[in-house]
């Protein structure tokens, strides 16, 4: 049997180096990150079973990553900081996380807590059909895990870009998205007027996935504003 996959999110690298030292020892598949940006790239990658969060970081803090993982995800999220108020722990755990550690942390002790945290989650979803990946659209299913998509129980053949577009609306399901805010959030940079790469890769989806692309059932064009899964 596999291993688990645990992300270690911390923008101090000694405390990562230090964890990989450990959890290595117990066998775990390890992923790094140095901030919630770093952690959430990664996420949309990778298949990950359990998250070690550190609060106080750069660019993107453990809080506001928190919120954003628990979006989509839901596998055990630990928070690791230096503050050891009350208040700081119920913040921390009411944005989603399951376990709190206080630095300066003994390294056993939080591998201790991991492996209850795994525990419990596996336990929770035993025999359970995993439709948590699964985001359907009709007869249109697609598999958030596995980056497949099926059409009738056939399969759908879509370039990664093709499926992280068709999975932003899917997920955002009556939401209308501009051409600026897809090509953003598909795509991680800024978007220029001139740029119809947004317009190409809807043209390709529409090709693969509707009977009639001129007259699409699940992509729809709202004139003037974007583009929408109903």
């Amino acid at each position: 049997m596999a291993q688990p996959t645990i992300l270690l999110v911390d923008d101090e690298k000694e405390i990562i180096d230090l964890l990989e030292i450990y959890l290595k020892n117990e066998g775990y598949r390890l992923l790094r990150a140095g901030n919630g940006i770093e952690a959430l790239s990664v996420l949309q990658k990778e298949d990950v079973d359990l998250i070690v969060l550190d609060i106080m970081m750069p660019k993107m803090d453990g809080i506001e990553a928190c919120l954003k993982i628990r979006e989509q995800k839901h596998m055990p999220i630990i928070m690791l900081s230096a503050k050891s108020q009350d208040m700081d722990k119920i913040l921390g755990l009411s944005t989603g996380a399951d376990d709190y550690v206080t630095k300066p942390f003994n390294p056993l002790e939080l591998v201790a807590r991991i492996k209850s945290q795994l525990r419990r989650y596996t336990r929770l979803n035993v025999q359970r059909p995993n439709k948590e990946h699964e985001l359907e659209v009709d007869e249109l299913t697609i598999n958030t895990a596995t980056h497949e998509v099926k059409l009738d129980g056939r399969d759908v053949k879509l370039t990664p870009r093709e499926f992280a577009i068709l999975e932003l609306l899917a997920r955002h399901r009556g939401t209308v998205w501009s051409i600026e805010k897809i090509y953003e959030a598909v795509w991680k940079e800024a978007y220029f007027d001139s740029d119809n790469t947004v317009m190409v890769h809807i043209r390709k989806i529409r090709e693969k996935i509707e009977e009639n692309p001129r007259k699409p059932k699940f992509i729809k064009t709202v004139w003037g504003v974007g583009y929408k899964v109903e």
